[in-house]
C-alpha cells in the first residue's frame, strides 16, 4: 500500500512539471509571479523569464518526484524523513536559484 503514498507524492510533482511546460510553452505576454501575493517585477525580457522559471518548476518537479521514492519503505519508515528533509532543502534551493540567477537576470534596469 506504500505505492498510494508515492502515487499522491507524484501527482504534486507532476503538477510542478505541467507548471514548467505551461510557462516554457504556453505564456509569452504576461509575467508569470514567482512569489505569492506580490506584485512582479519589471521585466524585460518576458518569454525568456517565463522560459526560465518554466524550466526551474521542471526541475524542482523532477527532484520532488525522486525525494518521494523513500516513501516506498512505508510512510512510518525513518527514510520517510528523507523526503521530508529533502523537500525543505529543495524548497530552499528553488527560492536562492530564483533570487540569485533568474531575478538579477531578468529585471528590467531603470533608465
Amino acid at each position: 500500500m506504500a505505492w498510494i503514498g508515492f502515487l499522491a507524492w507524484s501527482a504534486v510533482g507532476l503538477f510542478f512539471i505541467g507548471l514548467g511546460f505551461y510557462l516554457i510553452y504556453g505564456t509569452h505576454k504576461t509575467i508569470f509571479g514567482f512569489w505569492a501575493n506580490v506584485e512582479a517585477f519589471p521585466v524585460g525580457d518576458v518569454k525568456g523569464y517565463n522560459q526560465a522559471l518554466g524550466k526551474l518548476w521542471c526541475g524542482y518537479g523532477i527532484v520532488f518526484i525522486l525525494l518521494g521514492l523513500p516513501l516506498f519503505a512505508g510512510q512510518n519508515s525513518a527514510w520517510a524523513l528523507l523526503s521530508i528533509l529533502g523537500t525543505v532543502f529543495s524548497t530552499l534551493g528553488l527560492m536562492l536559484i530564483y533570487v540569485l540567477c533568474i531575478e538579477p537576470k531578468y529585471k528590467k534596469k531603470s533608465q
